[in-house]
């Protein structure tokens, strides 16, 4: 690193992804400090600075041994191990030893007694909530939300939705199968021993909402621009299966927009102010693609400016806005997924968003990794409307 660069983190002081330390003699204070950024977003520890920001410096025994320390304490105390890349800088003539930790691609990482370490602003915490360690199992591809058990029984199917579905995807008659439906259930991933897994709760179950009230969507309009507003002008909680969902959530975004009369004759009905197949992808996105380990609804809002799509859970590992935005796709919800083609205009192949923005591109995008959420805003026009 330049001296120059270096200066500006000390000034600036510690952060989510910069930490001093005076010395380290303890391997175990260590590996949580290397836990901590593994299993957060990487960082650089600055070995050889106080606390605040003031350089003290390392003598040349102090490196080799911090240096020996480092390396014992990556391979031993961290699980699995990891590579820190170490790098000697001299500031007014006292050397420090800065020390890189990568993201990592192997979440969680835990200490040598299995505590699993998350950085806290500035500093470090340990990861306790179910929630929470679900998803650094869920990064690693280790689990899946949607096969997670919905504590809903085969008793809750909809079985003449689920037999016309099964009659349409695999063109043979449900009542034919020569397997029981409990039996069934497990081969097509829906669930286990008679119990319903999210997928098959939210796809084929009456009810869903009963045992999984946070899986809805919350839709609300306001007559602004903020949501701080004592009125608005439509309000509801959608409930019901994911197709019903789906349906519903797009009929309050085409109720609460215009419609722009454009060149057409005074008697038509004009066309939607924003295409209807951009609403299309963006909810299908949020339903399909939403992280089903965090308790919380897919939230739209629909203001004079814009419209807000807001799904639980930030992109997945390295996905990134430009990433989605050129077509790349990594699916959170892979069984979820394979259903969803046949029940709500889904494709899979990672083009919803290049199509909705090839048909509207006044769209923006929001990964919000420390609210974990994504937000898509689709900004109005201001064109003449039909009310």
């Amino acid at each position: 690193m330049e001296t120059v660069e270096i200066l500006k983190i000390l000034a600036q002081g510690e952060d989510s992804k910069n930490q001093f330390k005076k010395d380290f003699t303890n391997g175990d204070a260590l590996a949580a400090e290397l836990v901590a950024f593994s299993n957060t977003l990487g960082g650089k520890i600055f070995v050889g600075v106080d606390d605040d920001g003031e350089i003290v410096g390392l003598e040349t025994e102090d490196i080799q041994r911090i240096n020996q320390l480092l390396s014992n304490t990556a391979s031993q105390n961290v699980k699995p191990a990891i590579n820190p890349l170490t790098e000697i800088s001299t500031i007014e003539k006292k050397r420090i030893l800065i020390v890189e930790v990568a993201k990592g691609n192997n979440k969680p990482y835990q200490d040598k007694n299995g505590v699993i370490w998350v950085k806290s602003g500035a500093d470090k915490r340990r990861a306790t909530a179910r929630e929470e360690i679900q998803r650094f199992f869920q990064e690693s591809g280790m689990i899946h939300a949607d096969i997670t058990p919905a504590n809903m029984t085969i008793a809750d199917l909809d079985m003449p939705y689920f037999t016309s579905f099964f009659q349409k995807r695999y063109g043979k008659s449900l009542e034919n199968q020569q397997v029981s439906l409990e039996k069934l259930i497990m081969n097509l991933n829906l669930g286990k021993d008679g119990i319903l897994n999210i997928t098959g709760a939210l796809l084929f179950s009456n009810t869903p909402e009963i045992r999984l009230p946070s899986y809805i969507v919350k839709a609300a309009a306001f007559p602004g621009t903020s949501i701080a507003r004592e009125e608005y002008i439509d309000s509801r909680d959608i409930t019901g299966k994911l197709s019903n969902i789906f349906q519903q959530a797009i009929g309050f975004l085409m109720d609460n927009t215009k419609h722009v009369q454009g060149e057409q004759g005074i008697n038509s009905p004009g066309k939607p102010e924003i295409p209807k197949i951009v609403l299309e992808e963006l909810v299908t996105n949020a339903l399909v693609h939403r992280d089903y380990f965090i308790s919380a609804p897919v939230r739209i809002f629909v203001f004079s400016d814009r419209i807000e799509i807001i799904s639980p859970g930030h992109l997945p590992n390295n996905l990134t806005v430009e990433n989605i935005k050129a077509g790349n796709s990594n699916t959170r919800n892979p069984v979820l997924a394979s259903f969803a083609y046949q029940i709500l205009p889904y494709r899979g192949f990672g083009s919803g968003i290049l199509r909705a923005l090839e048909n509207y591109p006044d769209i923006e995008f929001i990964d919000d990794r420390y609210g974990n959420l994504f937000k898509c805003i689709v900004w109005r026009q201001s064109t003449p409307m039909i009310f």
